[in-house]
């Protein structure tokens, strides 16, 4: 026998077998980097999704009130309500008092609901005196008229998606009308609607009123001393004051139509300007009556204080 060819094929088989399982070791270190790559990778995705998460969840914040962009515009700042007047004409009308206040550094027109007309079917109105507002001159011109309206919550009455009582207004909408020239018919307004249900007061719900029958005659005219319209909230889900704001006129080619703002006067037997020359809201004389009503009683809601902090409204 050749031992030194056996030897040297015994020495060969040994460095085979020394190397497959070098070979096999680094294969097993190589899948468990692998593997510890692998679950780093997957926390760190586990990390950024859950930091994701948390930015898009985002805490809600409160509506605050829009301010006017035109120069023509009915915003309440000299405190003047004059024009307005709640109309309690029904069984489902709302009772309740005007007053301008201030909420969020914008003054506004605040209809205070005493709250005594069940909440179901419930409707507040505000009667505007257009005549008084634009001039006779300019009523035959209207085509449009916008606002803004407003509800704070005075309750917790309205219950959320989870079963929850929730101090906020919930659902706020409604519609008006007004009388025209043709034969003195009523015309109803379309219907405008938004809402808020997280917070005690609400963003503008804007309110848009057309005359969409203009050429057929039911607008208003020149000799409309009376020229009113109104306007109405329903559906309330939860006891809550209505506001409103930003009122503007507009003529048939979408330019706003000057505000004068003022009274007019009613002729002899005149009994239908009525509404907007009612003493409690009128003129100079009833700014008079309302700082005495103030002084005699701080719960009226009915006087005018423009630059009364107390009226500034507290929120949540």
């Amino acid at each position: 026998m050749n031992y030194r060819n056996f030897i040297v094929g015994a020495m060969v088989f040994a460095l085979a077998a020394t190397a497959s399982g070098c070979s096999d070791s680094n294969s097993d270190n190589s899948g468990n980097a692998d593997k510890s790559t692998s679950d780093t990778i997957t926390t760190a995705d586990i990390t950024t999704t859950a930091e994701s998460t948390e930015e898009t969840t985002e805490e809600k914040i409160p509506p605050t009130p829009t301010a006017a962009s035109d120069a023509n515009t009915v915003t309440f700042d000299d405190g003047d309500f004059s024009f307005a007047t709640v109309i309690s004409d029904d069984a489902q009308a709302a009772v309740g008092t005007l007053s301008v206040v201030e909420v969020m550094g914008e003054k506004m027109l605040r209809f205070a609901d005493d709250n005594s007309v069940p909440l179901e079917g419930r409707v507040q109105k505000i009667s505007i005196n257009a005549a008084q507002l634009v001039g006779l001159e300019n009523l035959p011109k209207v085509r449009r008229i916008e606002f803004d309206m407003y509800a704070m919550a005075t309750a917790d009455k309205f219950v959320n998606e989870d079963g929850e009582n929730v101090i906020a207004p919930g659902w706020i909408g409604g519609g008006g009308g007004t009388v025209t020239a043709q034969d003195d018919k009523w015309y109803d307004f379309g219907e405008f609607s938004g809402g808020e249900y997280d917070f005690e007061f609400s963003g503008a719900v804007h309110g848009q009123f057309k005359f969409l029958l203009a050429d057929t005659g039911q607008c208003w005219s020149e000799d409309m001393t009376d020229a009113n319209f109104l306007i109405m909230r329903w559906g309330l889900g939860n006891e809550s004051d209505m506001y409103i704001d930003n009122i503007v006129f507009y003529d048939e080619d979408g330019n706003s139509i000057p505000i004068v703002n003022i009274p007019i006067a009613k002729e002899d037997g005149d009994d239908t300007a009525e509404e907007t020359a009612d003493t409690d809201n009128s003129t100079a004389d009833s700014t008079d009556a309302a700082e005495k009503t103030e002084d005699n009683s701080s719960d009226t809601g009915s006087d005018v204080k423009s630059d009364n902090t107390d009226d500034e409204l507290p929120l949540q």
